[in-house]
């Protein structure tokens, strides 16, 4: 009874500052780089298996309650209270670009969570049972991006563009390469249709300067040798959370994009699934798959593509990656195979990369100007915006 009362007066009396009540739609995991302990950012722990989280300005108070279980935190100590029970914590709260964090391990020590480390994309999921009547139970997950303080605190530069040349198998390869801190808070990513429409054609340029983007990059395949008027893309696109065109059954690998801006190259039978978890907010299917884990992985049988010559053409190509510190690389080259595309994708630093449309539709816009001009106007593309 009294700690009902007790969490009724707080949240009556709370007085939430600005960085708080409204900070930026990602979030992440910041780990620190000795003691490879984690923080999560308070606000993500709110409605998790119950859990209710409450600030109080004045005494830069934190009240996380769950239950019959209530742990007392304030920024910058390590002193805390747990059931009225002196406390020491591995870690102090403190606040970074406006959002608050909270030492993980004092998190599950008083209110154990179902985590799920994933080296792969470099992200925590955070499972969560909802109780949605007395007999049921769904399943919510959040997963965020985990990255170092240090390479956090280095992120200095939302957007780096340059010219780099890359060796493979004694051959030169030029390249216009632009990387994107995805965990910049003046950084946000989107999927755009020529036209704003499945079927239309535009020039990138266009794209770019009607969304605002500091950046654009093609994106996937579409009926570009048709004499009707609905030159069609193949694959899924999503934009704003919805599937803008669709693909029922198709294998290739499809690149998406969370709120909190955690990339992921998912493979096209696991798409539908995993878009229905409801964490996907933009993306595109293209392929093939170049490198996976660090390494060249080339399996075009296995996302349906069917011309063997695929592996063997060369011409004008465009690439994305990410990294494991959750950098996007947008790459476009001239001249290079499939397989000389995953090799320069790899020495590009990319953990993670695949192929996008090619030929005259290869284009990279970048800062007003185009980096890599297309031969064609195209049917979709990637654009990064910045504040």
């Amino acid at each position: 009874m009294k700690k009902a009362i007790l969490l009724a007066a707080l949240m009556f009396i709370s007085l939430i500052p600005a960085s708080y009540a409204a900070p930026p739609a990602k979030y992440f995991v910041l780990m620190d780089d000795k003691s490879n302990h984690s923080f999560v950012p308070l606000r993500t722990l709110n409605g998790l298996d119950g859990i209710k989280t409450v600030w109080t300005a004045a005494e830069k108070r934190i009240d996380i309650i769950r239950d019959e279980t209530q742990l007392t935190m304030y920024l910058g100590k390590t002193q805390a209270i747990r059931n009225d029970e002196a406390i020491k914590l591995p870690d102090a709260p403190f606040t970074e670009n406006g959002i608050t964090f909270v030492p993980l391990q004092a998190i599950n020590d008083s209110f154990p969570l179902s985590l799920e480390w994933s080296k792969n994309t470099s992200s925590l999921t955070i499972h969560s049972k909802v109780t949605t009547d007395s007999s049921k139970a769904d399943i919510n997950t959040n997963s965020l991006p985990y990255i170092t303080k240090s390479a956090y605190e280095k992120m200095d530069k939302p957007i780096i563009s340059e010219r780099k040349t890359f060796k493979v198998g004694g051959k030169s390869y030029s390249t216009q390469m632009v990387t994107i801190s995805l965990l910049h808070p003046k950084v946000s990513l989107d999927v755009v249709l020529a036209g704003d429409k499945a079927g239309k054609v535009e020039d990138l340029s266009s794209i770019a300067k009607r969304s605002k983007a500091t950046v654009a990059i093609n994106g996937t395949f579409f009926d570009a040798y048709t004499t009707g008027d609905y030159k069609g893309p193949y694959g899924y696109i999503i934009s704003g959370g919805d599937i803008a065109h669709k693909s029922s059954g198709d294998l290739r690998t499809v690149f998406t994009f969370s709120n909190n801006m955690l990339a992921e190259l998912i493979p096209g039978a696991d798409f539908p699934s995993r878009f229905a978890e409801g964490s996907i907010q933009g993306g595109l299917q293209a392929g093939p798959r170049l490198v996976v884990n660090g390494k060249v992985a080339l399996n075009i049988a296995e996302e349906g593509f069917k011309d063997p010559k695929i592996l063997t053409g060369g011409g004008a190509r465009s690439a994305l990656g990410v990294t494991r510190d959750h950098k996007l690389i947008l790459l476009t080259t001239g001249g290079a195979t499939i397989p000389q595309l995953a090799e320069i994708m790899r020495q590009a630093g990319a953990y993670q990369a695949m192929n996008l449309d090619g030929g005259a539709s290869s284009g990279l816009y970048y800062n007003g100007k185009y980096l890599t001009t297309p031969g064609r106007k195209i049917s979709n593309a990637i654009v990064v915006k910045t504040q």
